[in-house]
């Protein structure tokens, strides 16, 4: 008898602070947004500017923080091609509904992230990659 009546003062207890925080905080279950069903949007060159920026500031900060160049690059790049995937299911606005394949999606943003990169921190970036790029440049403006 002394069990159920702690019981209940337990649960009187209990029970009004966790209805009004359902009811004030609408939390529930029937009004969870399922986002599985949402229609993943093209990256719009505004969102791709976001990413080659970020990775670019990442690469700049964890070379001067002693880290490898190649390592920085990579996770640099594999977030920037995450971001891209899980967002906007791989597809750029600029090139219609064609989803870029994973090699292609690795290789523009490691090239936007170091261009990105010697703009800002020059000093960062190993001299041989950022001849390398310049000679990429001049090539495709022929």
């Amino acid at each position: 008898m002394f069990i159920n009546l702690y019981q209940k003062k337990v649960f009187k207890i209990l029970s009004l602070p966790i209805f009004l925080y359902l009811t004030f905080f609408d939390i529930t279950l029937l009004n969870k947004e399922i986002k599985a069903d949402k229609k993943l949007q093209a990256a719009t060159e505004q969102d791709l500017y976001l990413y080659k920026g970020m990775g670019a500031s990442y690469l700049c900060i964890a070379s001067k923080a002693g880290i490898e160049f190649p390592k920085a690059l990579g996770v640099a790049t594999a977030t920037y091609v995450q971001v891209v995937e899980g967002k906007h299911g791989g597809e750029i606005k600029e090139l219609g509904d064609k989803k870029l394949e994973r090699e292609k999606l690795f290789a523009g943003a490691e090239f936007q992230i170091v261009t990105t990169a010697i703009q800002y921190c020059p000093d960062s970036v190993p001299e041989e990659v950022t001849k390398k790029v310049s000679k990429i440049i001049k090539e495709n403006k022929k």
